[in-house]
């Protein structure tokens, strides 16, 4: 039934892309597959699903070890990417060599969001400029939030909390492309900052306000079971 769930979820992906604001005509689509178990992760592999997003990085190492045994290493190694939704400690963060981050905004201004509540846009421009200058394993990708729910559902085709996404990512590009220059590899993509909003109850709404990545767990493998 996932399966045909997925089918779905990547169609509907598509078609949103194809009317969205946003400049790219493609998109991530991340399944979230915290809590499944890892025959789940490696059908949608084999279908041809190469992002997975986790919450806890020991559940996220021990999938992605099970996915390898399973399948060719060296293409799951190659081709499959995997996003995390916690903080990383020191000692986890120093395994790798260079962590692509998204940095989480709290749009809402909702108390339950863990986000960085109503950050004024020259702290973040402050904190960009540490990441990049101080922090050689974390490498600056973009900027996310959740946002509230009710924006993308009766606000019609504009979510307050997606614009305001996408105009504090607007002013982080040009304070970062003043001091540090564009399409070197120090931030971003390309000289652009990616946008991660929307999940399985209006992950559309977000890539017609030009998400670049979307996060859907229960529109592709159901309700999830809390351990």
């Amino acid at each position: 039934k996932f399966l045909e769930n997925l089918t779905e979820i990547r169609s509907r992906v598509q078609q949103a892309v194809s009317s969205s604001s946003g400049s790219s005509k493609s998109a991530t689509l991340v399944a979230v597959s915290k809590y499944k178990p890892v025959y789940d992760i490696q059908a949608c592999f084999t279908d041809g699903q190469l992002d997975f997003g986790e919450n806890y990085v020991q559940e996220l190492e021990d999938k992605a070890k099970a996915v390898s045994r399973s399948c060719a290493v060296n293409v799951v190694m190659a081709s499959q990417h995997w996003f995390v939704d916690k903080p990383l400690s020191f000692n986890t963060g120093q395994l790798y060599k260079a962590i692509p981050n998204l940095y989480s905004v709290n749009t809402s201004g909702e108390d339950s969001k863990s986000d960085t509540k109503d950050v004024a846009a020259a702290e973040l421009t402050q904190l960009a400029r540490h990441i990049i200058k101080e922090c050689p394993r974390l490498r600056l990708q973009g900027l996310m939030t959740i946002g509230a729910l009710e924006q993308s559902l009766n606000a019609g085709d504009e979510n307050a909390d997606f614009e305001r996404l996408k105009e504090t990512r607007d002013v982080l590009i040009k304070a970062l492309a003043e001091e540090f220059g564009v399409g070197v590899d120090k931030w971003g993509e390309h000289g652009r900052l990616l946008l991660r909003h929307g999940m399985s109850s209006d992950f559309e709404a977000a890539l017609k306000a030009g998400s670049d990545i979307v996060r859907v767990g229960t529109g592709i493998f159901g309700a999830r079971h809390k351990k």
